[in-house]
């Protein structure tokens, strides 16, 4: 089995635009676990995530993609303001995950040495109605790239937490 690998590209300003996924698609809620750990370290660096903002998987490649590339998960818009999506507009087609990263300005911290940390959710959409439950991963790091905190859970009620409902909002059709 080939490993998941994931660059980050940048826009000119230098802020995240986006992660290049190549080898495979993460398989597991472990797996894109370890994935929004990577985008929260990436946040956490000042300047990169200038507001809180949505990120969604897609099947397109980038232009001249290297042999092993299977996808990108692109910026989406921020969460509020005129250019942020709007309810279902994510839904066609629906991502495998959907996520939020809050810079360091937008993160209450768990803790108060946390200061300075940003922090992100992740939706994995499921089909409730035929038995696939939403799962769900929420992780907090520092600029250092000390991950404070993460959680993982399976059969997530959207309602239960506000990114989560936010996101499932987003892919609702």
């Amino acid at each position: 089995m080939s490993d998941v690998t994931i660059a980050p590209f940048m826009r000119p300003d230098y802020t995240l635009a986006g992660f290049v996924i190549s080898g495979r698609w993460p398989e597991s809620t472990r797996e894109w676990a370890q994935f929004l750990a990577l985008a929260v370290r990436i946040a956490a660096y000042p300047g990169t995530v200038q507001r809180t903002s949505v990120f969604r998987s897609l099947d397109d490649l980038p232009e001249d993609p290297a042999p092993d590339t299977v996808g990108l998960v692109t910026l989406a818009g921020p969460v509020i303001g005129d250019d942020a999506p709007r309810p279902g507009e994510l839904s066609t087609p629906q991502p495998a995950a959907l996520f939020v990263l809050h810079p360091p300005a937008e993160t209450t911290p768990s803790t108060p040495e946390c200061a300075g940390a940003a922090s992100g959710a992740l939706l994995l959409p499921g089909v409730p109605h035929l038995g696939l439950e939403h799962r769900a991963t929420w992780v907090e790091a520092e600029a250092d790239g000390t991950v404070t905190r993460l959680i993982s859970r399976v059969g997530i009620d959207p309602a239960e937490d506000p990114d989560i409902a936010v996101l499932a909002t987003l892919v609702a059709a």
